[in-house]
């Protein structure tokens, strides 16, 4: 197998009439998806290269994902436009992806066209490049299917051509491409949906937008295995009840969400509302799991397994996982336990030496099939993140260096520490941020924690939400805390300002605390 359309068509033969994707207004089977994606495939296929990009700018529904698989069709990938995210970044965004074609829908078209209706790039052959702004609507009520076209493109496909561009900030101010490939999706899809037992029967409650690699194991989950994915719109992880009545309608079985998400449900109380009790796999990721907000969820679905999933966007959604098989108190740390099939995840310590001691720190590495491409039109960048194995002197092994800290324990399990990033030194002693958010955390009174340093003045910041009064939360934390660990200033929250993938938005919180 080379082409995930393989996975797609294949389903389609054994179960044509079967739902494949539903949002809140609409439903695709397998048949339906097929037919959908060749004709915009065709469409596209007088408009791209083979592995060049189409971008998309709508929100997820099943009108994108026929879009999706459209430019897969036509022997490209796609990427897909957070529809609320600046002028500004979209312009970088697309000032690296360079498309041709530009998809949206009829809601959209207008915005699109007023954003990128003049937009004008620099070809590769220094040709001046103009996109398309093409209506996905229109395609399907209008588009035909050339199937000798589609054959002669797929017959030229290769399993390293990538599958879809993910976005992330960089840290120069332009967003890194992470390209994917389908050999990539494949390795990883592949374990992936026979360990954790996703089955034709279900219905996976997709949370993560289609420009979040979380996405890719719902999507890619639901074609391998003939499962329904259930398109969660975005807008219900503001309104609970509005999220619970759709888990329950939809009988959900399989969830895979980023910690916030599943925050946002226990924090607001959606379990007092409503319990979605068909659900029997829970799945998450993104950041360290606050085992409060997890033990709200156990409560209300204690039958269903629990299994934290570690991995950046440039390993293929995750390189590791920890099927929790016992209870955790308060403040402990849940395991992002070990490696998927055909995955190598090892620690090196700051001389590039093999971590293997227990309790001992070092940056998590990754070397396997299921490493992305690089970042797109960024060989800089990806010369300085994927590079040779500095234990192999012997052939050439490229590992992925995720910038983040672990450690393993006792029973060989890898522990998540923290970013690289977040372990300072103050008052001469090494600290993990991390440490003081857990601790926080378990507190009572205290729903979300996150920890922030001011190297210039030397200080630690601590914002949090939940109920807790300042004064009293400092006096407990002077008990818990060694001096030099405890905040020099505490900021209470309403709420936690999130990036668009779901995760603390820490620049937000930085400039809310005077760090530069």
């Amino acid at each position: 197998m080379k082409n995930i359309l393989e996975w797609l068509e294949g389903t389609c033969a054994r179960i044509p009439d079967k739902r494949a994707f539903s949002d809140d207004v609409s439903a695709v089977t397998f048949a339906e998806l097929v037919r959908g994606a060749k004709q915009a495939g065709t469409f596209l296929a007088g408009k791209i290269r083979p592995r060049e990009g189409a971008a998309f700018y709508l929100e997820k529904s099943t009108l994108a994902i026929r879009g999706m698989f459209g430019a897969v069709y036509a022997g490209g990938f796609y990427s897909l436009l957070d529809t609320r995210q600046p002028a500004a970044r979209l312009e970088k965004i697309l000032s690296v992806l360079t498309p041709r074609v530009i998809l949206t829908d009829r809601e959209h078209e207008k915005k699109a066209r007023e954003l990128f209706g003049e937009l004008v790039f620099a070809g590769e052959d220094g040709e001046e490049l103009r996109p398309e702004i093409a209506v996905l609507e229109d395609i399907f009520e209008n588009g035909t299917v050339d199937e000798p076209k589609l054959f002669a493109l797929r017959a030229q496909a290769l399993d390293i051509d990538p599958l879809y561009v993910n976005f992330t900030s960089g840290s120069t101010g332009v967003p890194k491409g992470v390209a994917v490939c389908h050999r990539s999706v494949i390795d990883f899809i592949t374990p992936f949906v026979s360990l954790f037992d996703i089955r034709e029967s279900d219905v996976i409650g997709n949370q993560a937008p289609f420009d979040f690699d979380v996405s890719v194991k719902d999507i890619f989950s639901g074609i391998a295995t003939g499962a329904e994915v259930a398109i969660i719109p975005r807008s219900y992880f503001s309104v609970p009840t509005k999220l619970m009545d759709y888990l329950v309608e939809k009988e959900a079985t399989v969830l895979t969400w980023a910690v916030s998400a599943m925050c946002f449900v226990s924090i607001m109380n959606g379990f007092d509302y409503k319990v979605p009790s068909k659900v029997r796999r829970v799945m998450f990721s993104g950041e360290t799991m606050p085992v409060k907000q997890l033990n709200v969820w156990k409560k209300y679905l204690p039958d269903a397994v629990y299994v934290n999933l570690y991995g950046p966007t440039e390993i293929t959604c995750n390189c590791t996982y920890h099927v929790l098989d016992r209870d955790y108190a308060n403040g402990e740390n849940i395991a992002i336990g070990r490696p998927f099939p055909n995955e190598k995840v090892f620690l090196l310590d700051d001389g590039d030496r093999l971590v293997t001691e227990p309790g001992v720190p070092g940056e998590i590495c990754v070397s396997g099939t299921a490493l992305a491409l690089g970042y797109y039109r960024n060989p800089e960048k990806t010369a300085a993140a994927f590079v040779q194995n500095p234990l192999n002197d012997r052939y050439p092994e490229t590992i992925y260096r995720t910038g983040d800290l672990g450690k393993y324990d006792e029973a060989g399990d890898l522990f998540y520490i923290s970013r690289k990033d977040f372990q300072i030194k103050h008052l001469g002693h090494r600290i993990e941020l991390g440490e003081i958010e857990t601790t926080v955390q378990a507190l009572s009174g205290v729903t979300r924690a996150c920890c922030l340093f001011d190297s210039e003045k030397k200080r630690l910041l601590l914002f949090y939400t939940g109920e807790r009064e300042k004064k009293a939360l400092m006096k407990e934390l002077r008990s818990l805390l060694p001096p030099f660990m405890l905040p020099n200033t505490l900021f209470p929250l309403a709420e936690m300002p999130m990036t668009k993938n779901g995760k603390i938005d820490r620049k937000a919180l930085g400039e809310l605390g005077g760090i530069a």
